[in-house]
């Protein structure tokens, strides 16, 4: 697929942001807002911060004026609010709008009518890093009606360049942080993070995943030949969702382990006798879950566990392409077996579950009459989301400035 842009983004997409007074609270474990805030003030901007923890404020000082919150939860919004009127705040930017504290300061934020801008990994990954005014995935603004994208006419873009390293940066990243915050946690007592981040506690779950990583390699090699080189049977696609992702809010289901029951109960009853069913395990959850005992109880349970198959190590690209269906709670693996044009079905709220693009009939439906993607429409879509929601780069590494 060819990914279409109009015209690039500014060369200065921070200008905007000139005269701006502009608060940043929490962003990802690493440099990433130190760098933000560097650019903001170049670009005219005054900036402040929030810190939470140790880690938040040595990842960040000297960069601009901060301030840590060593307050409970319930003291937070009120903080909030006073640091907005004391500081004449009146712009807001976080990293993920669903942590428990940045719910918080969006809806304080909006009741004071301040321009709040949140920060995600890109929608178009590897590459891409999402910024988009008031929320993103599941509380994105990005216009759902097929016939705007229909109307746009869009050109071809330059192809992102890659970002360095960025996978290693994020591993070390996390490792400083999750140490830091274990080691001081005693300064900021109160802080609750969104994920547990005790370095014992992790370093121990992280042995285990890199076992398991080793023994899945060996597992998934005979599955792997079959799902990559596309040759029969044919199968459905399930990529699941890290066990803790925040954007599951944004569906009916309270977890993962539920999704897969909805989703095996509705294949065992309706999908075509001859079809397969293969979930791949996320490899951030490796080290946290393994849902193969679930599945098969719900092999036994539903009478399809000679159809259900589980898998780690496979080419992701090329398993998309070669499948029959992709089913997803809002992943943003959808958007990529949409790229690949393979039928999608979203069963949480998603910027591109839009008609044209994924399967609008009910899940039952879905494994007889996929559909198809309208490759026209994906392309302005996808020329739309790059040219207002994306920077170049990693958030672990560097971004376009």
């Amino acid at each position: 697929m060819v990914v279409l842009s109009s015209e690039r983004k500014s060369d200065q997409p921070w200008a905007k942001f000139h005269g701006k007074r502009v608060l940043l609270l929490q962003g990802p474990m690493g440099p990433f807002f130190w760098r933000v805030a560097e650019q903001l003030r170049q670009n005219g901007a005054h900036v402040c911060k929030v810190n939470f923890n140790i880690a938040d404020s040595l990842y960040f000082q000297p960069a601009a004026e901060t301030f840590l919150f060593r307050g409970t939860l319930e003291q937070w919004p009120g903080y909030l609010e006073s640091l907005i009127a004391r500081r004449s705040i009146s712009t807001l930017m976080l990293f993920g709008d669903c942590r428990t504290y940045h719910r918080t300061a969006v809806n304080c934020a909006s009741e004071l009518g301040l321009d709040v801008y949140v920060f995600e990994e890109g929608y178009l990954r590897p590459n891409f890093i999402t910024i988009e005014r008031y929320g993103v995935n599941g509380n994105s603004r990005l216009p759902r009606d097929p016939e705007f994208y229909r109307n746009l006419s869009p050109q071809r873009a330059e192809a992102a360049p890659p970002a360095s390293s960025s996978y290693a940066w994020g591993v070390l990243h996390s490792i400083v942080y999750a140490c830091i915050l274990t080691l001081f946690h005693w300064v900021t007592p109160r802080y609750r993070h969104h994920r547990d981040l005790n370095c014992v506690r992790q370093g121990l779950l992280w042995v285990r995943g890199g076992v398991r990583r080793m023994l899945h390699s060996t597992r998934d090699g005979k599955a792997a030949d079959w799902l990559e080189n596309g040759t029969k049977p044919p199968f459905f696609f399930v990529p699941l969702q890290v066990h803790c992702d925040s954007q599951i809010s944004h569906s009916k289901f309270q977890d993962i382990s539920e999704f897969i029951e909805s989703v095996v109960r509705s294949f065992a009853q309706h999908a075509p006798a001859s079809t397969y069913l293969v979930l791949k395990e996320h490899p951030l959850d490796r080290t946290y879950r393994d849902y193969s005992t679930l599945l098969k109880e719900l092999g036994v349970k539903y009478g399809v566990s000679a159809r259900l198959v589980y898998v780690d190590i496979v080419n992701l690209p090329k398993v998309l392409r070669n499948a029959r269906g992709t089913i997803v709670i809002n992943s943003t693996v959808g958007l990529s077996s949409l790229i690949h044009l393979t039928p999608t079905i979203c069963l949480g709220r998603a910027i591109y579950d839009i008609e044209g693009l994924t399967h609008r009939g009910s899940l039952d439906d879905f494994w007889k009459q996929p559909g198809a993607v309208d490759a026209a429409l994906l392309e302005r879509f996808v020329y739309w989301v790059r040219k207002e929601t994306q920077l170049t780069g990693s958030i672990w590494t560097d971004f376009n400035h």
